[in-house]
């Protein structure tokens, strides 16, 4: 379990280890059940996110979310990011339905994390090409389908927050 998050762990019962989350996958083959895999920041959790979750929990038996470490984050987005703390995130994806259990990982990509679980899909939103996709090799080695997701709201934490900085003073 994360050490870190505020008890989304134990609370909701969601949040799994990468040993965890192997025993997870060994399960769910023996079942024949689907595992699909989705990955992201998920800072400032939006529409975009939850049509992306909602479809991507359509796919298949079981939805793993991969979800971005602070310091991933920071790598990918830089300084200021994320807004929200990894705790909160995890919390918020925790608390979500369609959500059948997160991973927290620190790569910028979770290659190693794909390579390990071989999720059967992967699915990606809007924006990504499967050919544009570093992992997308990986998924067609081992057998995965990819599925990029069109996204009926279009929105996106930098622009989110871009906004929100060019609000007048007076307006916050």
């Amino acid at each position: 379990m994360n050490e870190q998050n505020t008890g989304a762990d134990t609370v909701l019962g969601k949040v799994y280890n990468l040993e965890q989350a192997l025993e997870l996958r060994r399960k769910l083959k023996q079942e024949k059940r689907v595992l699909v895999f989705t990955n992201g920041c998920f800072d400032l959790i939006h529409p975009g996110h939850l049509r992306l979750l909602m479809k991507a929990k359509e796919m298949g038996d079981f939805l793993l979310v991969g979800m971005n470490s602070d310091s991933s984050i920071r790598r990918i987005k830089g300084k200021g990011r994320p807004i929200m703390p990894e705790d909160a995130r995890l919390l918020l994806l925790c608390s979500l339905q369609m959500v059948d259990g997160v991973i927290v990982y620190d790569e910028e990509i979770p290659l190693g994390l794909i390579e390990a679980l071989k999720p059967d899909c992967y699915v990606k939103g809007t924006g990504w090409l499967p050919h544009q996709l570093p992992e997308a090799q990986l998924v067609r080695e081992y057998g995965g389908r990819i599925a990029v997701l069109e996204s009926l709201a279009p929105f996106s934490t930098t622009k989110i927050i871009q906004k929100i900085r060019s609000l007048p003073a007076d307006f916050l």
